[in-house]
């Protein structure tokens, strides 16, 4: 987890009392280890901040995204319909402690909030590269994302199989419904392209064993 903690601590203000940045780094770090977690584990949160480190010269707040990124999925709970307001609350409470400015704590918030469906408005760039980044799982050649698939599976073992096909035939068709499934990354065209038949196979295959 050391590769995490140094990340954790770039993405905060200069001077931050080291004390505070690393409880409440570790903290993170257990949230996102939680047990029930198949899917949205440490390797999502890697794969997301990689995402961000590679294309920040697109947004207008890099830090903000990665903290956006760190706190996004700090609240999962797949029987809650909440997480994602639950996490930008928690996102709200602890970023001051840490000397992160009113400003950049209330776009993490909204960052974060936005990642609930993932619709981002004309002109947000930092809302953009968080999308991409947290989409990004959808464009992976067509075995790992049967491994997504799987994982969300796990994570939602407590709902009945019919519900769950209803319910992950909606998500997914929400997704191709978006006017644009990626938004700022360079690579887009080529991701919405493999992300759209991934889903598309994904959704035929709920559909027969309907």
């Amino acid at each position: 987890m050391l590769d995490l903690a140094a990340r954790w601590r770039t993405a905060l203000p200069a001077g931050v009392d080291p004390a505070i940045a690393d409880r409440i780094g570790a903290d993170l770090v257990l949230r996102w280890t939680e047990p029930h977690r198949r899917y949205h584990t440490v390797a999502h949160l890697r794969s997301i901040l990689s995402t961000v480190d590679e294309h920040e010269a697109f947004v207008d707040d890099a830090d903000a995204v990665r903290l956006a990124a760190w706190f996004h999925d700090a609240v999962y709970d797949p029987q809650a319909p909440d997480n994602e307001e639950r996490s930008a609350a928690f996102a709200t409470g602890v970023l001051p402690d840490l000397g992160v400015r009113p400003a950049r704590v209330a776009e993490v918030a909204r960052l974060v909030r936005l990642t609930a469906g993932h619709e981002v408005p004309p002109g947000d760039r930092n809302g953009a590269l968080l999308a991409d980044a947290d989409l990004a799982v959808l464009a992976r050649p067509p075995d790992g994302y049967d491994d997504y698939a799987r994982a969300v599976r796990e994570e939602y073992a407590h709902v009945p199989e019919p519900l769950f096909r209803a319910g992950r035939a909606t998500v997914l068709r929400h997704l191709l419904g978006l006017p644009e499934l990626y938004r700022i990354v360079p690579e887009r065209a080529d991701w919405t392209v493999r992300a759209h038949a991934n889903l598309h196979r994904e959704l035929s295959a709920l559909d027969a064993s309907a």
